[in-house]
């Protein structure tokens, strides 16, 4: 008797109710978004570094809050050209730091640099959502300081930001989650001193396996960019970028492959250039960097190497 089914009703079979219990269970709760990452982060997967010439960096704690740090850099400076060839002047300096890190209070650094620039960077958390941020360089060649200011507010399912800086510079941005996995931003700024605004839009979607990013701005960029993870160590990635105003049009594939002791990224781009870069954990604290981009259109190669203690 146990095994029967009340006149009227249907047997609903075991697999179709957990179903459907499963799906009532994964209903979005749009009161309880996750907050997206920062917006000026959109594209930050799909980011790659290089770097020419000769890099040593050595940094040293002398307590927990307290650490200095010694750089010597090597290598061409790159100059506007009007021809198509690019024009590199030698270079050579070194870099002092210290950097003050209160994981409760404020991060503070500063860097002074042989050629006479001074650079300071202060971040400093008022309350558990609020962060004010200042970056400043100070020089000797005329009108070439600058200061910037940001108050940048992170909310449950959001993130904004306003900034201030020298030359009547104002921006702010606002990024806002609309699904777990899709969010939505904007962006303004307006430069007084050369009297320039502009506006911009961006969508994000992310999930375990894949980030997909869109950016369009009235200054004439697109920028779109997908990041399909493979595996726990291999990631490929394209982006596409397109300039509405100048009509530039660049494309690019590239991945990203973590090994045991080493990092390796790379790209193609639609123009021919590659570019690659290596970091590779010697020891504990001592990396080995190898970077290359070669341009043959432009007859332009950069290879660079460094090294990194502490």
């Amino acid at each position: 008797m146990a095994g029967l089914v009340p006149p009227g009703t249907t047997a609903v079979p075991a697999d179709v109710s957990h179903t459907a219990h499963t799906k009532q269970d994964e209903k979005t709760d749009y009161m309880n978004l996750p907050c997206p990452i920062p917006y000026e982060e959109l594209h930050r997967e799909a980011l790659t570094r290089n770097f020419e010439g000769l890099r040593f960096d050595f940094t040293k704690g002398l307590n927990q809050k307290f650490s200095l740090s010694h750089s010597v850099i090597m290598g061409p400076t790159e100059i506007p050209s009007q021809s198509s060839e690019t024009i590199k002047i030698p270079t050579a300096h070194y870099e002092f730091g210290a950097n003050f890190i209160d994981p409760n209070v404020v991060d503070a650094y500063w860097e002074v640099l042989t050629d006479g620039r001074l650079n300071a960077r202060v971040k400093c958390d008022l309350t558990d959502n609020l962060t004010v941020k200042a970056n400043a360089q100070l020089t000797n060649e005329p009108h070439m300081s600058h200061g910037m200011f940001n108050f940048d507010y992170k909310g449950k399912d959001f993130r904004s930001q306003f900034q201030m800086g020298n030359g009547a510079l104002f921006g702010a941005n606002y990024i806002q989650s609309v699904t777990p996995h899709f969010s939505l931003g904007g962006e303004v700024f307006w430069a007084g001193q050369h009297r320039k605004s502009g506006i911009g839009y961006a969508a994000r979607y992310e999930t375990d396996k894949m980030v997909a990013t869109g950016q369009v701005a009235n200054t004439g960029i697109v920028a779109l960019s997908y990041v399909q993870k493979v595996s726990d160590k291999v990631s490929l990635a394209s982006d596409f970028m397109y300039n509405y105003l100048s009509k530039d049009v660049t494309a690019s594939v590239g991945y990203d492959y973590i090994l045991r002791q080493c990092r390796l990224r790379g790209k193609i781009d639609s123009n021919g250039c590659t570019t690659s870069y290596l970091e590779e954990r010697l020891n504990m604290g001592l990396n080995f960097i190898l970077s290359a981009e070669i341009d043959h259109r432009k007859k332009d190669y950069k290879f660079g190497f460094g090294l990194t203690v502490g």
